[in-house]
């Protein structure tokens, strides 16, 4: 009997069955975490998905946005008080043209931006190949920009949709913009919006077939 390769092999199934409990330790860790986003909970229009996923023995999300749209200082640095206003729905010119006007009260000095960003999944999957099942998958259903953020221990995927708008809409507390302008970027930012959104109920859709 060949000892050592008997014990090299043990070694290696060892090992496996190590990174397989690891990988669910993990998993129940990161899900059984208080959520520390700004909204406090997975928003409603991805939530859908991140059941799917996280229902999936070799997967689970670690983050997730399914877009929004924001006013916010244009400053490098990260502070709390960053986002003036946040929505994860669609907007109206009303609304978002009375938060101007009210952001012209409070706001006299600097720069505020516009920006409607798209969604964005971070996903940990148990293996490389796991990660590349997804990583099709996400393709076939239309997001463009998906890559690995991570690996070694954890192999994490990023997928984000390509679809966004960021502009500076304020100086010093006067608008930069005329109502017109304002009321295109609205019906824009909208449009984006549920381009990305078509993109994550596709996804989820497919990963119903597939689970």
């Amino acid at each position: 009997m060949n000892l050592p390769k008997l014990f090299k092999s043990f070694f290696v199934v060892l090992l496996m069955v190590m990174a397989i409990d690891n990988f669910s330790q993990k998993k129940k860790d990161v899900l059984s975490r208080k959520d520390n986003s700004h909204i406090g909970e997975v928003d409603k229009r991805i939530s859908k998905l991140c059941k799917k996923i996280n229902f999936m023995k070799d997967y689970y999300t670690t983050s997730s946005c399914s877009g929004r749209i924001l006013l916010m200082m244009d400053i490098e640095e990260k502070r709390e008080w960053l986002f003036l206003k946040m929505y994860h729905d669609k907007v109206s010119f009303k609304e978002l043209k009375k938060e101007l006007n009210l952001l012209k009260v409070k706001w006299h000095k600097g720069i505020i931006k516009f920006k409607q960003e798209s969604c964005i999944l971070h996903i940990s999957c148990k293996s490389l190949e796991d990660a590349k099942k997804i990583y099709e998958l996400a393709k076939i259903s239309g997001f463009k920009r998906i890559g690995l953020v991570a690996w070694g221990k954890n192999f994490i995927l990023e997928i984000s949709s390509t679809e966004k708008l960021e502009f500076p809409i304020m100086k010093n507390g006067n608008i930069l913009i005329s109502d017109e302008f304002l009321k295109l970027v609205v019906k824009q930012a909208n449009k984006k919006l549920g381009k990305s959104w078509g993109k994550i109920d596709k996804l989820s859709s497919i990963l119903q077939e597939y689970a």
